[in-house]
C-alpha cells in the first residue's frame, strides 16, 4: 500500500461496480454526522447532562460497523490485505522516518483510493476507542458530544467522501423519475423550476434514505443503522420546510404557494408524530421486542408522506399522472382512508366481542387473543394511516393491553381492565363517525366481504 500502489485508479471502477453501496455509505455518514446533535435526537424532557448515553454510543458504535462493512466490500481484497500488513509492520518493524513518511503520503488525500483508506483506518481506530468507552455501561453527556465531534471530524475532513461537501451532491440527489424530471423541466419560470427542482431532490433523498433502511430484520447493526437513519430524516425534514418557507415566497403562483405550504405543513405535524410520539425514547426500550416494530412504524409514515408529497406536487403540473405511475406500491388518500375505516371497524368488532364475552372466563380469554392477534396487524400496518391528532389515543391503548398478563383477566383487576376497553370502543365509535364523515367517503361502502375476512383470519379459536 505504497503511495504508487495508492495511485491506481481502483476506486473508480468499485464504485461503478457497486454504486448502491457508496450511496448507502454517504448516507450512513450524513446520519453519523446528524446523530450526535442533541436536537436531532427523538428524547423526553428529561434532564440531558444527567443522562446515560450509553445506548446512544452503542448505536452509533453499530452504525459505524456497518460503515466498516461496506468498505470491506468496495476496497478490494489485496488492497485489504495490503492494509493490514502495513499496520503491522508499521508498529514491528518501520522506521519512524518511514511512518511519516507514509502517513504524509496518505494524509495528502491526492486520490479517491486514499480517501477510503483513511476512512476505514480511522474508523477501525473509532470502533476501537468507543469499544472501550462502552465497558464502562455509562457514558456521559460530554463524553457523547466528544466522541460525536471526532467521527464529524473524520467525515468532513475527507476530501473525498465527505457527504456535506455540497447540499446536493448530483452523483446521488437524483429525480429518479423520467416523467417528473421532464415535468421540471418543462416549467417555463427559471427561478420557480430552479425552486421546484431543489423540492423534488430533497423529496427523492428521503426515499434514497429510507431505502437503506431495513425492515426484515432483529439484528442490532441493522436496527442501529436504520434508527440513526431515521435521526438524519429529521434533520432533511427540517432543511427541507426550511428550504419550501424561503422559496415560496419567489413562486408567483399562489396555488402552487399554497401546495408547498401544505405540505411543508404536513412534515411537520408527521414529524411530531414520529419523533414525539413513536420513537420518543426508543433506545430506551431498545432490547424490546417493539423496537423493530418503531422503526417499521416511523418508517411506514414518513415513506408514506414523502410519497404522497411527491404525487401531490406532481399533479399540480400534470394531472393526469397517476400515483401507481410514480411509485408502483403507490396508494392514494381515497385508498387510504377506505382501509383505515375498514381496519377501524375490525378493531372495534372485536372490541365489541371482548366486552361481549366478558362474563364468561373461558371466552373472555378467546377474544382477549383474538383481539390482540388483530392488534399486531393494526400497529404493523394501519398505524401509518391514523391522523396526529387520533394517533396518541390508539399508541397509550395498545400500550397499555400489550401489559396485561393472561392471570390479570380473571384476578382482581379485571374490572378496570374492562372499563378501560369500554371506554376505548366509544373512543373507536366516535373515530368512525368522523373518517365517515370525510368528504371522499361520502359514496364508498364498507367491505363487509374484506372485514370477515379479516375477522375470521385473527379471531381465535375459529
Amino acid at each position: 500500500m505504497t503511495p504508487e500502489e495508492n495511485s491506481q485508479n481502483w476506486a473508480a471502477q468499485s464504485k461503478q461496480d457497486n454504486s448502491l453501496l457508496f450511496s448507502e455509505l454517504d448516507v450512513l455518514l450524513r446520519g453519523l454526522d446528524r446523530f450526535f446533535s442533541i436536537e436531532n435526537l427523538p428524547y423526553s424532557n428529561e434532564n440531558i447532562a444527567s443522562r446515560n448515553f450509553y445506548e446512544e454510543l452503542l448505536a452509533a458504535r453499530d452504525a459505524l460497523l456497518r460503515v466498516l462493512g461496506i468498505l470491506e466490500v468496495v476496497i478490494p481484497e489485496n488492497r485489504k490485505n495490503a492494509y493490514w500488513f502495513r499496520k503491522f509492520t508499521e508498529s514491528k518493524f518501520m522506521s519512524e522516518g518511514r511512518i511519516d513518511e507514509f502517513r504524509k503520503a496518505l494524509y495528502l488525500q491526492d486520490t479517491p483510493e486514499k480517501g477510503l483508506y483513511l476512512l476505514y483506518d480511522s474508523f477501525i481506530n473509532m470502533k476501537g476507542i468507543i469499544s472501550d468507552l462502552a465497558r464502562s455501561g455509562h457514558i456521559s453527556y460530554m463524553g457523547f458530544m466528544n466522541i460525536g465531534n471526532l467521527v464529524s471530524k473524520e467525515i468532513r475532513e475527507n476530501v473525498f467522501f465527505n457527504p456535506f461537501r455540497k447540499n446536493m451532491n448530483p452523483e446521488f440527489d437524483l429525480i429518479s423519475n423520467p416523467s417528473i424530471s421532464k415535468i421540471v423541466r418543462a416549467v417555463a419560470d427559471r427561478d420557480e423550476r430552479k425552486h421546484i427542482s431543489v423540492i423534488y431532490l430533497y423529496l427523492f433523498r428521503f426515499i434514497r434514505i429510507m431505502s437503506f433502511i431495513e425492515l426484515t430484520t432483529q439484528r442490532a447493526v441493522s436496527l442501529s443503522s436504520s434508527l440513526i437513519l431515521l435521526v438524519l430524516l429529521r434533520s432533511e425534514i427540517n432543511a427541507f420546510r426550511m428550504y419550501i418557507d424561503k422559496s415560496v415566497k419567489k413562486i408567483k403562483s399562489e396555488d402552487l404557494q399554497m401546495l408547498l405550504h401544505a405540505i411543508a405543513y404536513q412534515f411537520s405535524m408527521e414529524t411530531r408524530r414520529v419523533y414525539l410520539q413513536e420513537l420518543k425514547d426508543v433506545l430506551r426500550k431498545k432490547a424490546s421486542i417493539k423496537f423493530r416494530g418503531k422503526i417499521e412504524n416511523s418508517h411506514g409514515i414518513l415513506k408514506n408522506l414523502t410519497e404522497q408529497s411527491v404525487v401531490q406536487l406532481t399533479q399540480y403540473f400534470d394531472p393526469a399522472v397517476s400515483g401507481v405511475g410514480v411509485f408502483a406500491s403507490f396508494m392514494d388518500k381515497i385508498e387510504q382512508s377506505v382501509r383505515l375505516r375498514e381496519d377501524i371497524h375490525v378493531l372495534h368488532a372485536f372490541v365489541v366481542l371482548f366486552c361481549a364475552k366478558a362474563g364468561d372466563p373461558g371466552e373472555r380469554l378467546k377474544s382477549f387473543e383474538s383481539l390482540q392477534n388483530y392488534m399486531v396487524y393494526f400497529e404493523s400496518f394501519t398505524f401509518r394511516l391514523l391522523r396526529h391528532d387520533d394517533y396518541e389515543e390508539f399508541s397509550l391503548f395498545f400500550h397499555d393491553l400489550n401489559t396485561i398478563r393472561k392471570e390479570m383477566l380473571t384476578g382482581q383487576v379485571f374490572p378496570k381492565i374492562l372499563d378501560k376497553i369500554k371506554q376505548f370502543r366509544i373512543f373507536l365509535e366516535t373515530t368512525l363517525r368522523h373518517i365517515g364523515n370525510r368528504s371522499e367517503l361520502m359514496d364508498k361502502q364498507i367491505d363487509m366481504v374484506r372485514i370477515e375476512t379479516l375477522m375470521s383470519q385473527y379471531r381465535q379459536g375459529g
